[in-house]
């Protein structure tokens, strides 16, 4: 799946890895279950995602989105339709680059395997077990446990519930729990004074 990023950013030796649906974007929850936007039009950037990045970038570090996006493979959600997101997202935010993987199922790139990290991390020179991830599901702590990244979770009813990959893993725990994405860079702001 093509990315979208900023341009050439500064090489920097960390990164915040923000997940998108939940993170960065409302996720609205129907019947327990978290949905995604399928239109450009239905993409709600939350309170404090702008600042958030923002900080990000004030530390020094590079912002990156990793995001599943299985309703590309089921055909809910045209690849055009993302690119919009995506789009609006770079020009609103900031981000720095936007990661998704399209499939559905055990995949190299689908959290909780880390291959969007590992990628990303590759492309711009990031140290992963200097950098952080913000998620609010167990995927999103296990990609991140899995590269040694320091993992901070948002808080959501659905956070620890079966996904499509399965159950969390016996004994994952996040580094840190906070209730939105602005709480969880003022906890790496904490760490980086």
């Amino acid at each position: 799946m093509a990315t979208r990023s900023r341009g050439a950013a500064a090489v920097s030796r960390w990164a915040v890895f923000f997940d998108r649906d939940g993170v960065l974007t409302d996720a609205p929850v129907v019947d327990g279950q978290a949905l995604s936007p399928t239109k450009h039009h239905e993409l709600v950037i939350l309170p404090g995602a702008r600042e958030a990045v923002t900080v990000v970038h004030a530390l020094g570090a590079l912002a990156l989105v990793v995001t599943n996006q299985p309703d590309i493979a089921r055909g809910t959600l045209d690849p055009d339709e993302l690119d919009r997101m995506h789009g609006r997202l770079t020009r609103e935010l900031g981000v720095d680059d936007i990661r998704v993987c399209p499939h559905e199922g055990v995949d190299r790139c689908r959290k909780p395997a880390p291959g969007m990290l590992l990628d990303l991390a590759a492309e711009h020179g990031v140290d992963l077990p200097s950098s952080y991830i913000i998620g609010d599901r167990w995927v999103d702590i296990a990609a991140g446990a899995a590269v040694r990244a320091t993992t901070i979770l948002v808080d959501r009813p659905y956070s620890w519930s079966a996904t499509s990959a399965g159950s969390p893993p016996a004994g994952l725990v996040a580094d840190h729990r906070v209730l939105d994405v602005l709480a969880a860079v003022q906890v790496i702001e904490g760490l980086q004074s």
